[in-house]
């Protein structure tokens, strides 16, 4: 079992963003995870929840947290960008820094997966990197709104619908994705594992391969077979931590570089 400390620390913007720090129960964390979550989802989605669960129980500690504008976490989902979220990231792992240790894995999921990429190289301390569902470039998000992109581009916001909840997107979101273009995955400079579905809806395998391409070696791929792509389902989230776990053993024990 895993105890759960709710945490506040200020994001990129000087918001308070809320976060939970799964705990191994009755033994110090043998390393420590940041958990970025999918885009407009939150801190608890199933995907983060579970997976940070199941890591704690296997010794790793894992903040999880709302973006600015979501969940818990004060701010305007509307002013938010990819870069916020990257902002965002970076102050998560100057909490841990600060207040614990220095994080030791980013794990990013969908969008937040390329969040993780992105900020990778502001965060040199992270021994490896770990993407689930991710796209390669931050602009495939649009395609969860396309038919509403001309009316953002034209009249500068639009009302759109996601995962059943209304949302706010504003022209400043698309243009700061056009500044974003992923060359860092070839600059990550640490090991790297990517989990991919091969009948994920939203964001195609294909994009897990791209991901691949990119980046240097050690680099590793594992299939998640019939998960869908929010990892609904227990047992695909027990399967990644636990899989995870035993990849990243030798990077967190020093016996690889």
């Amino acid at each position: 079992m895993s105890k759960r400390h709710k945490v506040e620390f200020p994001g990129g913007n000087g918001a308070r963003l809320a976060g939970i720090l799964e705990m191994p129960e009755g033994r110090e964390p043998r390393a420590y995870a940041l958990f970025a979550h999918c885009f407009t989802c939150g801190k608890d989605v199933l995907s983060a929840s579970r997976v940070a669960r199941r890591l704690a129980d296997l010794g790793i500690a894992v903040l999880r947290f709302d973006f600015t504008g979501l969940g818990e976490s004060q701010g305007s989902f509307a002013d938010t960008n990819f870069s916020s979220n990257v902002e965002d990231l970076l102050c998560a792992a100057g909490f841990l820094r600060k207040v614990h240790r220095p994080v030791d894995l980013l794990i990013g999921h969908s969008l937040g997966g390329a969040a993780v990429l992105a900020a990778a190289g502001d965060i040199p301390e992270a021994r490896a990197i770990v993407t689930i569902a991710a796209p390669a470039s931050p602009d495939h998000v649009v395609k969860q709104f396309a038919c509403t992109l001309d009316t953002i581009r034209h009249q500068g916001q639009a009302e759109v619908e996601l995962a059943g909840r209304p949302f706010v997107i504003k022209k400043q979101f698309l243009d700061d994705l056009d500044k974003h273009k992923a060359d860092y995955i070839g600059d990550l400079g640490r090991p790297l594992l990517i989990y991919h579905s091969p009948v994920d809806k939203t964001v195609s395998i294909d994009e897990a391969a791209e991901i691949y391409n990119r980046a240097r070696h050690p680099k590793s791929f594992i299939s998640l077979d019939r998960a869908d792509h929010l990892l609904t389902r227990r047992a695909d989230a027990d399967y990644l931590a636990n899989t995870l776990a035993a990849w990243a053993e030798p990077y967190l024990s020093g016996e690889r570089g």
